[in-house]
C-alpha cells in the first residue's frame, strides 16, 4: 500500500530512532511532523524541508493537547502516530538510583506515551482508522541489567499499554504495533555509566533499521495487524 499523503506525527522525532522514522516516512511521501522538547534537535530535524516540527514536553498534558491541535491545523487528520520519546539515567541500579530519576523515566517513557495515545485516539476513532507505533525496547520484554531498573520497568509498562490499546481499539479500525529493538546506536547510549565505544556502536542496530520496520508495518492493508515486532543485532539474539 502506498503511504503517499498520510499524515504522520513522530513524538520524540528530533533525533535517534524517531528522526530516522520521520525521514523514512517522508521519503515514502507522507506528510510528517516531529515533536520533541529540545529546540536544538528540532531545528536539526526540520532542516529537512519535508518535516515540520513542534516543541512539546510529553509529560505535560496541556502541551500534548496543544500539539495535537497544532498538528490538525498544520497537516490535517492524523493517520499514523509514532511514540519514540524516551530517556534513561546513569545511576540505574536499585542500589544507586535516585527516586526522582525513577519518576522522571516513568513520566517520559510510559506516561508520556499514554498522554499521546490518549490524545490521538479520539481522532482515529472518528476516522475509523489509524496506526500507532510504540518504540519500546528489548528491555520491555527481557529484564536487561545494562538497560537499568527504571528503564526496564517503564518499557514493560509501555508495552502493556500498547497491547491493551490494540485489544480495545481493533474494532474501531485502529492498529497498535509495539516494536522492541535491541541495542541501537542512538544518543541515549551516552547515558550509560560506561558509554560504548564507536566500534561496538557500529555492530548495533542503526535508526534506519527500525525505520524500515515501521515503513513495512505501515504499508500493510487494514486486515493485517502486527501487535509485536522484535528486532535485534546478532549479538543480542533471544530465545
Amino acid at each position: 500500500m502506498s503511504l503517499k499523503g498520510r499524515a504522520v506525527l513522530v513524538v520524540g522525532g528530533g533525533g535517534g530512532i524517531g528522526l530516522g522514522i520521520a525521514e523514512a516516512l517522508a521519503s515514502e511521501g507522507c506528510r510528517v511532523a516531529v515533536a520533541g522538547r529540545s529546540d536544538e534537535s528540532l531545528r536539526m530535524a526540520t532542516r529537512d524541508s519535508r518535516i515540520q516540527g513542534r516543541l512539546c514536553d510529553v509529560t505535560d498534558r496541556k502541551q500534548v493537547t496543544e500539539l495535537f491541535a497544532w498538528f490538525g491545523e498544520a497537516l490535517g487528520s492524523l493517520d499514523i502516530l509514532v511514540n519514540s520519546a524516551g530517556i534513561n539515567v546513569g545511576n540505574r541500579m536499585m542500589a544507586n538510583v535516585d527516586p526522582a530519576d525513577f519518576d522522571d523515566v516513568m513520566r517520559v517513557n510510559t506516561t508520556g506515551t499514554f498522554n499521546c495515545i490518549h490524545a490521538a485516539l479520539p481522532i482515529m476513532r472518528q476516522n475509523r482508522s489509524g496506526l500507532i507505533v510504540n518504540i519500546v525496547s528489548l528491555a520491555g520484554l527481557r529484564v536487561l541489567a545494562v538497560a537499568g531498573m527504571p528503564y526496564c520497568v517503564s518499557k514493560f509498562a509501555t508495552g502493556a499499554l500498547g497491547t491493551f490499546v490494540n485489544l480495545e481499539e481493533a474494532g474501531n479500525g485502529i492498529k497498535v504495533t509495539n516494536i522492541y529493538p535491541g541495542e541501537t546506536n542512538t544518543p541515549i547510549l551516552d547515558k550509560r555509566p560506561t558509554p560504548p565505544p564507536a566500534e561496538k556502536r557500529a555492530r548495533m542496530l542503526q535508526p534506519e533499521d527500525i525505520a524500515a520496520c515501521v515503513v513495512a508495518v505501515a504499508k500493510l492493508p487494514p486486515r493485517a495487524v502486527v501487535p509485536e515486532l522484535v528486532i535485534t543485532p546478532p549479538h543480542m539474539m533471544v530465545g
